[in-house]
């Protein structure tokens, strides 16, 4: 049995002719935070999907706890919180009920869903009256508040986080990331997070892995991003243009 909580064995995505992920291998211990970093159309949002069940692998296995979820037993995700790159949030319904949207679709009573989100709400920095807005009513720092809350309103196992700091600026996007890493600890979590915040990844993240062309091309503790010589590593930190790194494709 692996000792891992996530382990990726030799995984293969494809969409027609163009391949997302190339036999990748990557492997996550209980209560980690991983921090996913790469150049657009990596394969780094098609990995946390792929998790999710969303897609399926070609090639290669997938593993929770030890267990092979390749064929993808339906109990899976329901250990299973994800954030969507935009927030994925249902234009016709209040921020609370989209929080819950899952729960209450599961049988939970609505007021009962709606207690529990109020008590959530200040956890996530929103108040609770943001519970009875519409999404469009808030700043977009706020419908990622709202996208998070809904991701780990059921005390998930696994969090997949996908750029929860797209868009923010960069003392909002250290803020949201101290806020996951510290939820993330409070619950023992397996969290993965893709990311683009370079300036703080050693304090947000246990764990950095770089994708390139869907295969993986570093990882490692993140106090060693910083100074690792690993040329897509480096190129990605630095912000360089020169490098392993060029114009790609587009696959997310």
């Amino acid at each position: 049995m692996s000792i891992h909580a996530i382990d990726i064995q030799n995984v293969t995505v494809r969409f027609g002719q163009t391949v997302a992920l190339s036999n990748l291998s990557l492997s996550v211990k209980a209560g980690e935070v991983l921090g996913i970093i790469g150049p657009t159309a990596a394969g780094k949002t098609v990995l946390l999907k792929t998790l999710a069940g969303l897609y399926k692998p070609q090639t290669g296995s997938l593993f929770i706890d030890g267990n092979n979820i390749s064929g993808r037993d339906a109990h899976i995700s329901d250990r299973i919180g994800m954030l969507f790159q935009q927030n994925a949030l249902f234009d016709s319904m209040t921020n609370w009920e989209n929080i819950a949207f899952r729960a209450i679709n599961s049988g939970m009573p609505r007021e009962e869903a709606r207690a529990q989100v109020a008590a959530l709400l200040p956890r996530v920095g929103l108040s609770e009256s943001a519970g009875d807005l519409m999404p469009s009513d808030l700043s977009g720092g706020m419908q990622k508040r709202v996208g998070f809350a809904r991701a780990i309103f059921s005390k998930p196992d696994f969090l997949l986080l996908d750029n929860p700091t797209a868009g923010l600026d960069p003392i909002l996007a250290a803020r949201i990331e101290k806020m996951i890493q510290s939820m993330a600890r409070e619950s023992g979590a397996t969290v993965l997070s893709v990311t683009g915040n370079m300036t703080h990844i050693h304090e947000a993240y246990d764990v950095v892995a770089v994708l390139h062309d869907g295969v993986l091309r570093w990882q490692g503790p993140a106090e060693e991003a910083h100074s690792n010589n690993n040329p897509y590593l480096r190129q990605l930190i630095e912000g360089r243009r020169d490098g392993p790194i060029q114009a790609n494709k587009s696959v997310a």
